[in-house]
């Protein structure tokens, strides 16, 4: 049975093949419409999300099929000191498929490892968010055409952001890609992602924590949020917090082909004008995240055999 655990789960043909789905869902709704029917996911939401739960839930049903779940921990047995295990366990047994968020690194594999179905890792704390990922390449790929030969700046907090480094492992295989990444010192990413993933992949890279003097040379820029839950310091937090925001002021260094992505929620670090701007495209992320997460859940209830007689 296969899960989806960390975005090096999928090799490039694969996720290839996840977009192709995905822009065949987008052009053709009604012929998925029933492909999950009578399937049903599990969301376990242990930690807060609006996004990725919901979208996970519209995919689900936008394929014909039916969710069941909690949106946070405090809704479950883990109150009661339920381990992650056994309620995953206990899911498996009314569910397909689960996708599963946790606050705590590496929860969903041990998850995987006791659940009866496949079980997508909707974000595990700071450290991986394959199905963000996924949107983002499709949300890439729709908008410039390729995944290859691009300069991605990644902006904001990339020590605790889970949504870069699963970007960076998913990038570093295609050709002609190199990055500029953006931060203050304090939240440079971590050495594991610089040292297993991008020097020994031999990909270039800039590390700066000046925004404007590299805006023009990027055909990506992807800003985060400095997340405060992440944080043990609050005053830590509140000095960092509007390092990087944004504005059409700064915008005037971009060129004219430059794509702004977000994988949101938002707080201060994109002004709500630059939304208007045509090179704005967070929100299509948005709209792209469904349809990755529909072409995702086909392919992994296929795998585990519940969809083999889907047409």
């Amino acid at each position: 049975m296969k899960h989806l655990i960390d975005i090096t789960d999928l090799s490039q043909e694969e996720i290839a093949e996840l977009l192709e789905v995905a822009e065949d869902i987008a052009a053709n709704p009604v012929k998925y419409q029933d492909a999950a029917a009578h399937k049903r996911l599990g969301t376990l939401f242990f930690e807060p999300s609006t996004r990725t739960r919901l979208s996970f839930e519209a995919a689900m049903q936008a394929l014909g099929g039916n969710v069941i779940g909690f949106s946070s921990a405090d809704s479950s047995s883990s109150t009661k000191g339920e381990s992650v295990t056994d309620t995953v366990l206990t899911v498996s047994c009314y569910t397909d498929i689960i996708a599963m968020r946790h606050p705590k690194e590496g929860a969903p594999l041990l998850a995987a490892r006791r659940s009866q179905v496949p079980v997508i890792n909707a974000g595990d704390g700071g450290h991986a968010h394959p199905t963000q990922t996924l949107t983002d390449l499709l949300t890439i790929h729709r908008e410039k055409g390729r995944l290859d030969n691009l300069v991605i700046g990644l902006c904001g907090d990339l020590k605790f952001g889970r949504t870069v480094h699963s970007l960076i492992s998913a990038l570093v295989p295609y050709p002609g890609i190199s990055f500029v990444l953006i931060s203050p010192d304090e939240l440079r990413i971590p050495d594991y992602v610089r040292e297993d993933v991008l020097d020994r992949s031999g990909v270039p890279y800039i590390e700066t924590d000046n925004l404007e003097s590299h805006l023009g040379s990027l055909d990506v820029l992807y800003m985060t949020r400095v997340q405060k839950e992440r944080f043990f310091n609050e005053a830590d937090y509140v000095r960092l917090k509007d390092r990087f925001i944004l504005d059409l002021d700064k915008l005037r260094y971009g060129r004219d082909d430059l794509t702004i992505m977000h994988p949101l929620p938002r707080v201060n670090e994109i002004h709500i004008k630059v939304d208007d701007d045509p090179r704005a495209a967070y929100w299509k992320q948005v709209k792209n995240g469904m349809l990755v997460r529909m072409a995702l859940i086909l392919k992994l209830l296929r795998e585990a055999g519940s969809l083999e007689d889907a047409q």
